[in-house]
């Protein structure tokens, strides 16, 4: 169950020649994928291209009736050696996944992939995850173009050249036999707009015929000495190709401008971004207009020496806007103008930040350097460069407005969602540690890693995907105290089960590992896993339980919890896996389902059951405000978001207590915590009901009555006492 269904979009993919499209990046590139007469398609799914994959299995319809293949693969590395289904056969496939992490993991598919060369158009679509808005370490995927000769493509983020880059990237990748690399950043996912569609095109060749008649080319396979030719191939014929491709079909796109003295050459990504600083310094407009000429670069792998060079012609200075570093462009750039003897300037991060997402503040500041040092009559009104100048760039603002807050606003880290089950989980870790002392904790990638921030801190490593049983491996053998490695399901089948587990069972390690089991792949959207719930209507395999997948390495200690808001025994089997005199890896599988996809599921049958007049119980949890001493234990030791603090309405006590706001889902934890901990008893919980039946409606009669009763005797004896 993703965490958006795009059913309701999906006859948008129907469109035909000449109809016109509105709607979402995502949605265009997989119309694009079906213009461009794909036969097959696999992904991984991922930010910020997550949603390319749920559109792809929610179109499962319309793929069928084209005899499009689409398959959700257990990681980057398996969707990109799908790719290898247009190594010998004139069939296009695309692989889809988040980068730099997913590349990071597609590697040895992807280098394999691109030295032996492609026969039918293999395009790589991914999430360029990189600036604020990305929850990963800061990288490029550029570097992994350069390094196996893969051409990237970096489109403008709007409508018509996304699907553009869509359509000729299959066409580049066949012109020179090259997989191509097609990169959106999370704008381009999801910006919105229109564009003139075409019909969809059935495969030529479909994967069945390929079957049918089976080609192979020992050429194209990567074992010496073919290894050794596929290099001077990349070289001496598929780059000349794809440089010929580029230069033909115009896929990079120069803007003239009446200031020809200089230009800027900037990746297509950044298009809107460098257009906007330009028109705030009142150098173009709205509609692309510009008085800078610009040679935006679709494609930013390999660049295009005629091209460049043409542009750079009779100019005294260029502005390199390159986001990221290393500055892979400016330099390549440097090196073909010096070889040419073109004494023009390069400008790029001299200008700009080295590192950092280039937001419209950062490029109009690097601008306004560029043209002061250049063109400073065009450096603005002299009004405005006096107000910018007083005022900083947006950099210098930013941190003037952080300096103003502090100590008046306190940092939120991010948390698990209310009513989390993996909460409980670092509960429990927590009481241990109160028993038994502090751990070496391995984390993992996904929710769970929440708990490295307050209120947990727990946490001291995180080396990837499935990787925390692995990141723990050299703390594996004897100690007096046993390492814990948390992973989670979607990690676990992602490579867990081998770099993790299967590694520990091995090396005879005496981690213990806990498994979060949440039921899917949680933190990138809600997809299904091996050992999601079964659902109907599914063309997946799904309800394998990750128990019997241990086990079948050789992990001989396994326990399995079936509510993770148990926290009794959830505290307990974790104790006695620290504990245990049996020796290997100890695995704790930890099972509750995501609250997220729960919500998701439950509250609109529960809707339409409470609109049939049918009964509905919702459990809440409240805390007494005359008995809660205010100490935060229970914050502390779980911080759930409906818990947060209050004034006391006691007029007499100035201390404020805790209270549980109105998103809580009845989770249970904190009543289970004050059980397993003894805490104040000022929790309590209530159970809501609509449309009781007639029994329940007369039982709260007469507890209104009992109480209304009660009260008016203690309103009396205050009255006789006073």
């Amino acid at each position: 169950m993703a965490e958006r269904s795009f059913q309701q979009e999906i006859g948008k993919l129907r469109l035909g020649e000449g109809q016109e499209f509105r709607g979402e990046g995502i949605l265009a590139v997989t119309k694009a994928l079906l213009q461009s007469g794909i036969a097959y398609a696999a992904g991984y799914q991922g930010a910020p291209i997550s949603h390319l994959v749920d559109v792809l299995n929610d179109a499962g319809d319309v793929l069928r009736e084209l005899d499009v293949h689409f398959e959700a693969s257990a990681n980057e590395a398996a969707a990109v050696a799908a790719l290898a289904a247009s190594v010998s056969y004139p069939i296009r496939g695309a692989a889809v996944f988040k980068s730099p992490v997913g590349v990071n993991v597609a590697s040895d598919a992807l280098a394999n992939l691109a030295s032996g060369g492609v026969r039918g158009g293999a395009l790589v679509i991914i999430g360029e995850d990189y600036g604020e808005g990305s929850s990963i370490m800061q990288e490029r995927s550029h570097a992994f173009a350069m390094k196996s000769q893969v051409w990237l493509l970096d489109p403008r983020p709007n409508l018509p050249s996304i699907v553009r880059a869509v359509e000729k990237g299959f066409e580049l990748s066949e012109a020179s036999n090259t997989p191509v690399m097609l990169e959106l950043r999370i704008r381009a996912c999801h910006v919105y707009g229109r564009f003139q569609t075409r019909d969809n095109r059935r495969p030529p060749r479909t994967l069945k015929q390929a079957l049918a008649q089976p080609i192979r080319d020992t050429g194209r396979i990567s074992l010496p000495p073919a290894t050794y030719l596929h290099e001077h191939e990349k070289i001496e014929r598929r780059r000349p190709a794809a440089v010929r491709f580029i230069e033909d079909e115009k896929l990079n796109e120069i803007f003239e401008g009446d200031a020809n003295d200089i230009g800027i050459v900037l990746q297509g990504g950044l298009y809107n971004t460098t257009l906007r600083a330009l028109e705030q310094l009142g150098l173009a407009d709205v509609f692309g207009k510009t008085r800078v000429p610009l040679y935006v670069l679709n494609v930013t792998y390999p660049l295009v020496e005629p091209e460049l060079l043409r542009f750079c012609a009779g100019k005294k200075a260029i502005l390199v806007v390159e986001e990221g570093q290393p500055e892979f462009i400016e330099q390549a750039i440097n090196t073909i103008l010096r070889r040419a003897q073109v004494a023009t300037s390069i400008e790029g991060k001299s200008m700009l930040p080295m590192a950092g997402e280039y937001a419209g503040s950062v490029v109009k500041a690097g601008l306004l350097k560029f043209l002061r040092a250049y063109r400073p009559e065009l450096a603005i009104k002299q009004e405005e460069a006096r107000s910018d100048d007083a005022a900083g760039t947006g950099q210098q603002k930013a941190a003037t407005a952080l300096k103003s807050v502090a100590g008046n606003v306190r940092p939120r880290p991010p948390s698990f969602c209310t009513g989390c089950p993996e909460r409980p989980i670092f509960t429990a870790i927590k009481l241990i540690e109160r028993e038994l002392g502090s751990r070496h904790v391995s984390c993992d990638i996904g929710c769970h890693l929440f708990s490295i921030l307050p209120p947990f801190n727990i946490g001291n490593t995180t080396m990837g995907y499935g990787l925390g049983g692995a990141g723990a491996s050299a703390f594996s053998g004897e100690a007096e105290r046993r390492a814990i490695a948390v992973i989670g399901d979607g990690g676990f089948w992602h490579n867990g089960l081998a770099s993790s587990v299967a590694n520990a069972v091995f090396n005879k390690s005496e981690t213990v590992t806990v498994i979060v089991d949440n039921g899917y792949t949680a933190a990138t959207g809600g997809q299904e896993v091996l050992s999601s719930a079964p659902e109907r209507d599914t063309v997946r395999t799904t309800g394998n339980p990750i128990e019997k997948a241990v086990r079948g390495v050789g992990v001989e200690w396994v326990r399995t919890l079936t509510r993770t808001y148990d926290l009794r025994r959830t505290r307990d089997a974790l104790k006695e896996a620290l504990t245990t005199s049996e020796k290997g890896p100890k695995v704790v599988i930890a099972q509750s389902e995501c609250m997220l996809n729960r919500q998701r599921r439950v509250r609109p049958q529960m809707a339409a059951l409470a609109q049939q007049g049918g009964r509905v119980v919702r459990e809440r949890f409240g805390i007494d405000p005359e008995i809660c001493t205010g100490d935060r234990s229970c914050i502390r030791l779980s911080g759930c978001p409906s818990l947060t603090i209050a004034p006391n309405p006691d007029p007499l006590r100035r201390e404020p207590v805790t209270t549980i706001t109105r998103s809580c889902v009845g989770c249970g934890l904190c009543g289970e915590l004050v059980r397993t901990e003894a805490l104040c008893p000022s929790f309590y919980r209530v159970s809501i009901v609509e449309n009781p039946s007639r029994w329940e409606r007369a039982k709260a009669r007469f507890r209104r009555a009992v109480i209304r009763r009660l009260q008016r005797r203690v309103i009396r004896r205050a009255t006789v006492s006073a």
